[in-house]
């Protein structure tokens, strides 16, 4: 597996700029293997085929899915789907060890116990990690939803936008090790289009400041897997962002 150098000045909701004298503080916390909260959608316990991964943001915690309705909505809609929400905070970014660790102590565990179909679900940061991913993974999962996802800074939005869109706008010459987000949109150029590419469904809100950034993505997507609703980056209009994508049935094997 290629170790790139991707959360380098990262920025992600809340404003939040990590300079690298302190990014080894948060790595301190990154357990292995990391935490994970399980749930059935069989409130009897009993085990379905299939899997959402939650993938939490930087602010709240991997509780948040639960306490905010999410998990009860799967519940209440009797889906084949048990769920996890893994401790993927912002240490395992900053230390590079987020994908490892999500393979190592959630998906290939969910594969071992017999789940067919697994779905990474991320919100804002755990949107760029559910895209991290598939690209270090390719084939791993069956699908994304991606719900207000951080795709990257101002400079390289303005940058794609400026050029006419992803199909038009070139990488150009770049250093993976030292340019996450360039490597990222190149992975997004070449693949998500590509010939059998990795179910995405997209969803954000209008008022969002990731929305210019999440527009440029959902260009390249079929109709009907990407929605923008009126809200902005919180859990009220995620939380109807997540209700548009279980209507959608896109994930049902």
């Amino acid at each position: 597996m290629r170790r790139q150098k991707w959360i380098i000045g990262l920025l992600i909701a809340g404003s939040v700029v990590m300079v690298s004298g302190c990014a080894w503080m948060f790595s301190l916390f990154a357990k292995a293997p990391m935490d994970v909260l399980h749930y059935s959608a069989d409130t009897d316990g009993e085990s379905q085929p299939n899997l959402f991964i939650f993938m939490r943001g930087i602010g709240g915690s991997n509780a948040s899915f639960e306490e905010e309705g999410l998990v009860d909505d799967v519940r209440n809609l009797d889906l084949p789907f048990d769920m996890a929400a893994p401790n993927a905070h912002l240490g395992y970014y900053t230390g590079r060890t987020l994908i490892v660790r999500l393979k190592e102590d959630v998906i290939d565990p969910a594969r071992a116990a017999g789940k067919d179909h697994i779905w990474l679900v991320g919100f804002s940061m755990g949107g760029l990690g559910s895209l991290l991913y598939e690209l270090e993974q390719p084939g791993d999962i069956d699908g994304i939803c991606l719900v207000a996802p951080f795709l990257g800074d101002e400079p390289i939005i303005e940058e794609i936008r400026a050029a006419g869109g992803v199909r038009s706008w070139s990488p150009g010459a770049y250093d993976p090790d030292e340019d996450y987000q360039r490597m990222l949109w190149h992975w997004i150029k070449d693949n998500v289009e590509g010939d059998s590419p990795v179910p995405i469904f997209l969803g954000w809100g209008r008022d969002d400041e990731f929305a210019p950034a999440n527009a440029l993505l959902a260009e390249l997507l079929p109709e009907g897997r990407a929605v923008s609703i009126p809200g902005g980056h919180d859990y009220p209009t995620f939380k109807a962002l997540w209700e548009r994508f279980l209507e959608s049935e896109i994930y049902l094997p």
